[in-house]
């Protein structure tokens, strides 16, 4: 029943990634991409209905799958991709459209012109151009180029000052031409040369148009959704503990005893997205309220989100809002953690265990959490020995591998943010490929992680880069970020067999 529920959220996790991330103008069916990305998964469930969890499928007929399923994944994103041509047909059709019904009949000339015009979009005249070239100090930074975009003015040149002030005065001159009309993103080219680019701000046109909504404008929705997290976690633990829901029903008093499970993941998860809240409202920038996501079945819940609304102004404030919510919400997991291990009982291993076998507990998949488990236990945890665990271990269990999720070093997790921003865009894009191949290859050893390989591969290696992108951070945070990095490797990777024998474990 755990496979089966293992793979249920593992499909429902990757179909809602699919759908985030897969363009809506993407012609390729949602359905198709769905079924080539669960093909490992499903072949892995498939082999565990024949064999059974203890029989590891073959590194022969896992690597394939592995390497087949993000190639056609990606060759159907290809495949599904509007070309060019096809863009230009239709913006052509469109305004052709908008003349005839307007009545304005052009000459041929003409529309090869406007059609010419049409290739080469300039969001600016030529007057705005003359004064957006005085927006960059020749001592500042030496503008050689304006190139024009759809959606952004690009200006290349040559970094001359220090980045921060770079951005300062060239941004503030820009905003004295334009306004807010425009964003200023200053970013590094793929040859790592600083540029900038003017993107029309979408949130000011989002409130010319009225459709604008005020972040903050539903409090209690978000309270709602929390108190029932509350409720169905508060129920899982119950289920947890092998309580029987006709005795629930019959006696509702019961759910008190699933209580300490409950409240305690909505505490972490609570802390952990406030943390990110309060942080982003530190640095001005406008977030949602923090979102759980209640489920009657699993854990109780899939987590809780807070959603940005407004772009992030340099890569300090990239890392502090990622970094300050996923370590406090560690720094609250790792002790509960403890005293729960501490209060859990030891019992013979079973013959199969799973991420999810709360009553024969095997933490060796994990290096970190099984020194935590020796540590916390003592010598009662030898090598044929698993754990029962307490409804308050479970909790921060439950707690750290979403927490070590949060922190893995791709796309847009907190890890991926993080990264981001201690090594800058390029480099954490090469970061978050390796952290995908590790994942699979984890998967190998762990059979019951190959969840998370499917995961790493659909989650975008990219995210939003912040306005100042090139400034770098100071020391402490990045030493801070490639700790991070450490910490997520003692998470997701096993325990070594001679370790494990020099601790009798």
């Amino acid at each position: 029943m755990e496979v089966w529920l293992l793979f249920f959220i593992m499909g429902l996790l990757t179909y809602a990634l699919i759908r985030r991330t897969v363009p809506s103008e993407n012609k390729a069916p949602i359905g198709l991409l769905w079924l080539v990305m669960m093909l490992p998964s499903s072949s892995w469930l498939i082999w565990i209905l024949i064999y059974g969890s203890t029989v590891p499928m073959p590194l022969a007929a896992m690597l394939p799958l592995l390497i087949l399923s993000p190639v056609m994944y990606w060759s159907l994103l290809e495949w599904g991709r509007p070309k060019q041509e096809d863009l230009q047909k239709s913006s052509d059709s469109t305004a052709d459209g908008e003349e005839k019904k307007a009545g304005i009949s052009l000459k041929k000339e003409d529309k090869a012109d406007s059609k010419t015009e049409k290739k080469t979009p300039r969001p600016i005249n030529d007057e705005e151009e003359e004064a957006l070239k005085d927006c960059f100090p020749w001592g500042v930074y030496y503008l050689q180029t304006i190139d024009y975009y759809p959606q952004a003015v690009i200006c290349k040149g040559r970094l001359r000052g220090v980045p921060k002030e770079a951005y300062r005065i060239i941004s503030d001159n820009i905003e004295k031409l334009f306004g807010d009309r425009f964003i200023v993103v200053f970013q590094e080219s793929l040859k790592g040369q600083p540029f900038f680019a003017l993107v029309p701000n979408p949130w000011k046109v989002a409130a010319d148009s009225g459709t604008s909504t005020d972040p903050l404008n539903r409090p209690v929705m978000a309270i709602a959704l929390a108190l029932i997290t509350v409720f169905t976690t508060t129920v899982m633990g119950l289920e947890i503990q092998n309580v029987d829901p006709e005795v629930l029903q019959q006696n509702p008093s019961m759910l008190w005893q699933g209580l300490p499970y409950g409240l305690l993941i909505v505490l972490i998860f609570g802390v952990h997205e406030l943390t990110h809240y309060f942080t982003a409202a530190y640095y001005k920038v406008k977030a949602d309220l923090p979102y759980f996501v209640p489920i009657p079945f699993f854990v109780g819940t899939m987590g809780a989100y807070t959603q940005r609304k407004s772009p992030i102004p340099h890569r300090q404030a990239l890392f502090d809002i990622s970094a300050f919510g996923s370590w406090v919400g560690m720094a609250l997991t790792l002790p509960c953690l403890w005293i729960g291990l501490s209060l859990s009982q030891v019992v013979p291993l079973p013959e199969e265990s799973t991420l999810l076998t709360f009553d024969g507990f095997d933490p060796r998949f994990s290096f970190l959490l099984a020194l935590i488990s020796r540590l916390a236990m003592g010598v009662r945890l030898t090598t044929e020995m698993g754990i029962d665990l307490h409804p308050v271990a479970i909790a921060g269990y439950v707690a750290f591998m979403f927490g070590g999720m949060q922190l893995l070093p791709i796309g847009q997790l907190d890890g991926g943010h993080m990264i981001h921003a201690v090594f800058g865009q390029r480099t954490a894009g090469i970061i978050a490929q390796i952290a995908r191949f590790v994942m699979i290859m984890i998967a190998f050893v762990e059979p019951n992680f190959i969840f998370l390989a499917v995961f790493a591969i659909l989650m975008p290696i990219g995210n939003q880069p912040a306005l100042n992108d090139v400034t770098e951070l100071d020391n402490r945070r990045d030493i801070l970020g490639m700790a991070t990095l450490a910490f997520v490797m003692l998470i997701f990777l096993p325990l070594p067999g001679a370790i494990a024998n020099w601790l009798n474990f």
